[in-house]
């Protein structure tokens, strides 16, 4: 397992949520939830480079079949877009189903749905950087496919 904090981000239309783990790669936590606007690639960098972080995890969600959907190409144009701003690897990973287990953890919490927007993005990025690192651990290599540096190429998993 290689060392070192990474940030996970779960993308959507309104909101990012954003999460992190500790350098032993063991656990991931919630950070925050950004408003999907100009200043939310700014955001995800502010929180990587304050936690010294060696990468980004960009969740994918791709269809139970595999296949894009309408979110996938929000998720391949933030993760694009992070990785022309920074020189940490961005790696996009595959996300079937975050949202709908964080909407399940919180209710099994006791969270109301109507309440935990924000919240949810935040459990669904935790959950995509978890699953990655678990991934990693098991399979001693790194999760998903790295995003390329420039806009000019295409980004899949």
């Amino acid at each position: 397992m290689r060392r070192g904090v990474r940030i996970g981000v779960d993308v959507g239309k309104a909101r990012v949520g954003v999460a992190r783990c500790d350098p032993d790669g063991l656990l991931a936590t919630p950070i925050e939830t950004l408003p999907r606007d100009e200043r939310t690639v700014a955001g995800v960098l502010a929180h990587a480079a304050e936690l010294a972080a060696v990468e980004l995890v960009v969740g994918l969600p791709l269809s139970l079949s595999g296949a894009d959907t309408p979110s996938t190409t929000d998720a391949r144009e933030l993760a694009a877009e992070l990785a022309a701003a920074s020189e940490l690897p961005v790696r996009l990973v595959d996300e079937r189903l975050s949202t709908v287990t964080a909407h399940r953890q919180l209710q099994a919490g006791g969270r109301r749905a109507k309440g935990s927007r924000s919240v949810v993005d935040q459990v669904a990025a935790v959950i995509i950087l978890q699953n990655a690192l678990d991934s990693e651990r098991m399979s001693d290599r790194p999760p998903g496919s790295v995003v390329p540096r420039t806009k000019d190429h295409d980004i899949g998993l």
